[in-house]
């Protein structure tokens, strides 16, 4: 059961489980949101749950959604990646690009005009292209 998973939680993170868990023993949820990972079985034949992470925003809007198989482990670099990510883009008008990872450059967002791009970034930089748009705009990560 999940009561005895915070506890083995507990013995692996100095006693502490701060964060709120949902018992969805029926499996409602689990159907409900696509949890289930139909190419692993527990012993009664059922399909496990697979590894899902929602992040929702202060909006109350979905964020992000990965479904890992139930036979793989989250990556929580990734996730707490992702989440610098979302709270820097909330606020900024910049996008991070691939492979970004805190304090790396960003890039400003295409619905900057090139004027505002200069005075909100004066350190950014607008890539040469081939096609000569000039939409890849990439600046130090705003503080």
């Amino acid at each position: 059961s999940h009561v005895g998973w915070t506890e083995d939680i507990k013995k692996y993170s100095n006693g502490s489980f701060s964060y709120p868990i949902i018992d969805d023993t029926s499996r409602t949820l689990a159907v409900e949101l696509g949890m289930l990972d139909p190419a692993e079985k527990n012993a009664a034949g059922l399909p496990l749950t697979a590894r899902a992470v929602f992040i929702v925003g202060p909006d109350k809007k979905l964020k992000l959604s990965i479904l890992y198989p139930a036979t793989t482990g989250r990556n929580f670099d990734e996730l707490l990646r992702v989440i610098d990510s979302l709270q820097l883009t909330a606020y900024k008008k910049v996008a991070t690009p691939a492979n970004w990872v805190s304090g790396g450059e960003c890039m400003v967002l295409p619905s900057v005009s090139p004027e505002a791009a200069a005075e909100l970034f004066p350190q950014h930089r607008v890539e040469d292209l081939p096609s000569q748009k000039k939409y890849m705009r990439f600046t130090p990560q705003p503080q």
